[in-house]
């Protein structure tokens, strides 16, 4: 899959398209139907398959006093759209300009003259250009003038796997991964970049690796204990994560730190990747250190029984 910076940067002019559009925030399920159905489209044809998605978010950008957290950042949505095999991703840069172009502009100079469109690929609540003014009805009539055809995926087709990302957003905040897990297709993704810490866990014979998540607007579970699988060097190990504020030690902000059940290693300034996998309980505040590594010795040893049964 090639990914495109921006429309300007496609250089696939000359070669017609079947295209989807949308922010797909978490590439779940329901999205996943609509971009399986762009793959059946596109097979047996000399067209390329393509999704155009924005970033930021537009929501970032026209109510910024809105505070959204998104499920996938862009590296993670691109490594999730990968898998798909699709010939191209474009992200387009999302402006208060861009917002301002008219159903019609959009469709005429965007998608038929800059993508040439012959197929394009719709969820059934899909809206479009400026106020959100275009929507299915106005894309069948666009069609007939510029000569491409459009389907759109039925809201039967979506509602079937009983999925949307608001209720992805829920559950991860109340820290339902099952939930989660299970209308993503996937397990929840956390990536970023290994920090020091103050080296309270090596020092209680539990090393942790320190995650520094440079994307503000991404959604961390709940305050908690959960068991994870980390990516990280061409290696793997599963692990247990702890997100919250440290209070047995006097932390004073959030931390993300994940102890690796079967690695010991300098990380330091690595890139790593979380799944994660299941929550085991609440942080809690222990009246001793000591406590607090005997706890943590238990949540190890609870983690190791069921990952005996995790496939």
């Amino acid at each position: 899959m090639r990914v495109h910076q921006s429309i300007k940067n496609y250089n696939h002019k000359e070669l017609s398209s079947v295209l989807t559009i949308g922010t797909f925030d978490g590439v779940h399920i329901g999205h996943q139907k609509i971009i399986q159905r762009l793959n059946e489209i596109k097979n047996g044809t000399t067209e390329r398959s393509m999704i155009l998605t924005f970033y930021p978010h537009p929501r970032m950008v026209l109510d910024q006093s809105n505070d959204i957290k998104m499920l996938t950042t862009m590296e993670e949505k691109t490594q999730l759209l990968e898998k798909f095999g699709l010939n191209d991703l474009i992200i387009e840069p999302f402006t208060k300009d861009f917002s301002r172009l008219s159903a019609l502009d959009f469709v005429r100079d965007i998608l038929v003259r800059q993508l040439h469109i012959k197929q394009l690929v719709i969820g059934y609540d899909h809206h479009f250009g400026k106020n959100r003014e275009g929507n299915f009805e106005q894309l069948i009539e666009f069609g007939e003038l510029y000569g491409f055809t459009v389907e759109k995926i039925s809201a039967q087709e979506i509602e079937s796997v009983s999925v949307s990302s608001t209720k992805i957003r829920k559950a991860i905040e109340n820290g339902d991964m099952s939930t989660a897990n299970k209308y993503l297709g996937y397990h929840y993704l956390l990536t970023g970049d290994i920090i020091k810490g103050q080296g309270i866990g090596r020092k209680i014979n539990f090393p942790t690796v320190n995650i520094s998540i440079p994307e503000d607007f991404k959604l961390i579970p709940k305050k908690g204990v959960y068991i994870v699988r980390a990516h990280f060097n061409k290696d793997s190990s599963f692990g247990i994560m702890n997100i919250g504020f440290r209070p047995t030690v006097g932390g004073k902000g959030q931390t993300i730190e994940v102890h690796l059940l079967d690695f010991n290693g300098d990380l330091y300034g690595s890139h790593i990747q979380i799944e994660v996998l299941t929550r085991l309980r609440d942080e809690k505040k222990f009246e001793s250190i000591e406590d607090l590594a005997a706890q943590i010795s238990k949540d190890e040893k609870s983690a190791r029984n069921w990952l005996m049964n995790f496939k």
